[in-house]
């Protein structure tokens, strides 16, 4: 097998919410998506998605997922989309850097790999971990009255577990921290994702005021040494997020115990070749995860599922469901959500067909 063609399309994610704030008063309506469609010189095709999180999140812009992707085109056509490691050692030697580029390209391999082999991708990855995943959901930055409201809101959708947007002035901050706590019922967990918005003298202030909290802080400051001092001030529990992005950053956090937990997403560290391997370690460390990526559609909840349901549970801190916080279909065959919790598909590779309605005509078509 060998990819011939491959098409990028770009699709808008419009949120069902209206608008999506973390840190710093950064928001988003509206997510740039962009789908790989790797074609192969047989009957095959195997599909990816990367989705940032807005330009201002992470190093990564919908239109520069789309420029990287022609970039990496011409070295990758003519190659076996089925030999992981060759066509990753080739998109790292010709494109430094730019992870997020990778990423939807190897996802499609992954889901052609599937495919070839008659199996989804979540026995490739390690086999089916129990009956299905447990899901967050996060709770967008807004007064204190209401991200408790939606608390509530979402347990009844299912979910018990949330990760509130704080990350702005500390006082309200505070106020958010605990308004959401004392909604909490027993069995539920709370996440005060801060997603590096504090400077460490406001992140120490919200630490020790919300001290006698049953929570965890997630990447308070925007660099791993400020996290790191915020860390060594406080007993809450601890995840580190933004830091994380490749395996000397996962070992340097271990040496440091810097953290309890991480969020691993899967465009961050390059696609799933490279999540898996740090999935993989962190399980030999005994780190739980949050498996997930930057933001996304069906096709890249299909691969955070598949990801998440071949971790073994103990390991699984929870997972999310891009689908279900956009109101367009950019695939059929994608895991819903039922009652907090999610599957990821049986049937070969991701188990997804693209929805070309909504996909449109491909912005850029590469060949040999």
């Amino acid at each position: 097998m060998k990819i011939t063609e491959i098409h990028v399309y770009q699709v808008d994610l419009p949120l069902a919410e209206g608008r999506y704030t973390w840190s710093d008063g950064r928001h988003v309506d509206v997510f740039d998506s962009t789908v790989v469609e790797l074609v192969t010189d047989g009957e095959l095709r195997g599909y990816g998605e990367v989705c940032p999180l807005g330009p201002f999140y992470l190093p990564a812009y919908g239109a520069g997922a789309r420029a990287g992707i022609g970039e990496l085109a011409h070295h990758i056509i003519g190659l076996d989309p089925t030999n992981l490691g060759q066509i990753n050692g080739v998109m790292d030697t010709a494109l430094l850097g730019h992870p997020y580029v990778k990423s939807a390209i190897d996802m499609a391999c992954w889901d052609l790999l599937g495919k070839s082999a008659g199996k989804p991708v979540c026995d490739l990855l390690g086999g089916r971990q129990g009956e299905s995943v447990e899901l967050y959901r996060a709770i967008s930055q807004r007064p204190a009255d209401e991200m408790a409201q939606n608390v509530a809101l979402y347990r009844d959708q299912g979910y018990r577990r949330f990760q509130l947007k704080v990350g702005g002035d500390a006082a309200a901050d505070i106020a958010r921290i605990r308004a959401a706590s004392e909604v909490l019922v027993a069995g539920e967990t709370l996440v005060a994702d801060a997603n590096t918005g504090w400077l460490v003298a406001d992140a120490i202030r919200v630490v020790n005021a919300v001290a006698d909290l049953d929570v965890y802080i997630e990447q308070p400051c925007i660099s791993y040494e400020h996290s790191l001092t915020v860390r060594r001030q406080t007993r809450l529990p601890f995840i580190l997020d933004e830091n994380i992005d490749g395996l000397h950053a996962l070992l340097a956090a271990y040496q440091d115990l810097a953290m309890d937990a991480i969020n691993l997403k899967i465009s961050k560290v390059g696609g799933l070749t490279k999540a898996r391997l740090i999935r993989d370690l962190c399980v030999s460390l005994q780190i739980p995860m949050t498996i997930e990526d930057s933001w996304g559609g069906d096709i890249i909840t299909s691969a955070i599922a598949h990801l998440a349901h071949s971790t073994p549970e103990r390991f699984r801190f929870s997972s999310t469901d891009f689908n279900s916080y956009v109101t367009v279909r950019n695939a059929i065959g994608a895991p819903q959500r039922d009652n907090g919790h999610m599957k990821a598909s049986s049937e070969p590779g991701l188990g997804v067909t693209p929805d070309f309605d909504n996909l449109g005509e491909a912005v850029a078509i590469y060949r040999e």
